[in-house]
């Protein structure tokens, strides 16, 4: 294999075991090495650390597969490694028949631009990287190969990517065609998904523990559901015993869906679904002076990147706002960020904000997170990234 050297002092992220190795940390900074391709990591002294897959074309040059340099990558690694995974989320009680969960969460299973997500008899895969782009086929075979997988259908359209060169590709990878819909059990609720065409892969998994806590929160409440998505929440209010639900999202699609998931769940009373932007219709719902006991504020990522940051900050701050000012006294608030670059602290400070700016105090009386199936790798903190503030106004 190729011999790729970092550059002095720059091994100290590897030795913590931090798979991700930049432009900037590397001597051999335009190697001809084919995209995808495993080398050696070594330090400035030839010391070989890790094995890894080559990205010519991204800032984060090498992703590790290994810091065992003796560690061969095939297809038995890879075999290996997707074993460990399932494993975990047999663990977990996650692999009942007709369910769904994340399959194998990338860097969090030593698998970095793999991700897998299983809809009951189906996976549907993502390969973000030039290292995961190479192995794919492979990857897909050994998906097959798994007792509770009758087909694999690729979802690779993120837009990262376009960061690896890489063009958006769907389709078919192995074994039985997907249906146009699969159902899936979650805690006893039904949700229709369609892989080809929903966000990510089709169904949000990492809400997993935050749909129950909604559930357990929402007896006899009227609840108002922002970014409603596919209705997720709302059938988890409704099974909890809510007395009504507001839903608002931009995308038409994902509103249907979710008008068909409160039906499969035999949810059709005390339900509206407002296709809208969702900051005017808040502002809209405060000047007519509504007030609700239960809100839910789940946006997508305002924060793509770093340079993001301020602006994302305001903007989750003004929903947050806006939330406070909608509450029902003693109403409660939960809100949401799945962007990687808001650390917890300084969501708790900018809903501290937000409800300062509305004029009332609240207490946190719950903390949510990513559901466990998209464990967070202690060596990587960018593996955890969603964050969740369950405030009590008084």
């Amino acid at each position: 294999m190729i011999r790729i050297h970092l550059l002095p002092g720059r091994e100290k992220s590897l030795l913590r075991r931090h798979p991700w190795i930049f432009d900037g940390a590397i001597k051999e900074k335009n190697a001809s090495v084919p995209a995808g391709e495993t080398v050696l990591v070594c330090d400035a002294k030839d010391h070989v650390l890790a094995v890894g897959a080559w990205s010519p074309a991204s800032q984060l040059r090498i992703r590790v597969w290994s810091f065992d340099p003796q560690e061969k990558i095939d297809r038995e690694f890879f075999r290996r490694r997707i074993a460990s995974a399932v494993e975990f989320r047999k663990k977990l009680d996650l692999l009942a028949p007709g369910g769904g969960c994340r399959l194998i969460y990338s860097e969090s299973d030593c698998l970095p631009g793999i991700i897998v997500d299983r809809y009951a008899n189906f996976a549907a895969v993502q390969f973000l990287s030039a290292g995961a782009e190479l192995w794919k086929d492979t990857i897909a075979e050994l998906l097959l190969e798994l007792p509770f997988i009758d087909g694999v259908y690729e979802r690779s359209d993120a837009s990262i990517r376009r960061k690896e060169n890489l063009a958006p590709i769907c389709g078919v990878m192995a074994g039985a065609e997907v249906p146009e819909t699969i159902i899936i059990e979650e805690n006893g609720l039904r949700f229709a998904v369609d892989l080809r065409q929903g966000q990510k892969t089709g169904f949000y998994f990492d809400l997993r523990t935050a749909r129950e806590k909604i559930r357990a929160l929402s007896g006899g409440k009227r609840v108002l559901n922002m970014f409603s998505y596919t209705g997720g929440f709302a059938c988890a209010a409704f099974a909890g015993g809510a007395a009504s639900v507001l839903n608002a999202d931009s995308s038409a699609p994902a509103l249907v869906q979710g008008e068909k998931n409160l039906q499969l769940n035999g949810f059709t009373e005390n339900v509206e679904n407002v296709c809208t932007d969702v900051f005017e219709f808040l502002r809209k719902l405060d000047s007519r002076g509504e007030k609700f006991d239960l809100i839910i504020l789940d946006p997508p990522k305002l924060i793509p990147g770093k340079s993001a940051v301020m602006r994302g900050c305001r903007a989750y701050q003004d929903l947050a706002r806006l939330g406070f000012k909608l509450l029902s006294p003693g109403g409660t608030l939960c809100n949401f960020s799945c962007s990687g670059a808001m650390d917890a602290e300084l969501f708790q400070k900018i809903t501290a904000a937000a409800a300062l700016e509305a004029g009332v105090s609240g207490r946190i009386a719950a903390r949510l997170e990513q559901s466990p199936d998209h464990p967070t790798l202690l060596s990587v903190p960018e593996t955890f990234y969603l964050k969740g503030l369950v405030t009590t106004i008084d």
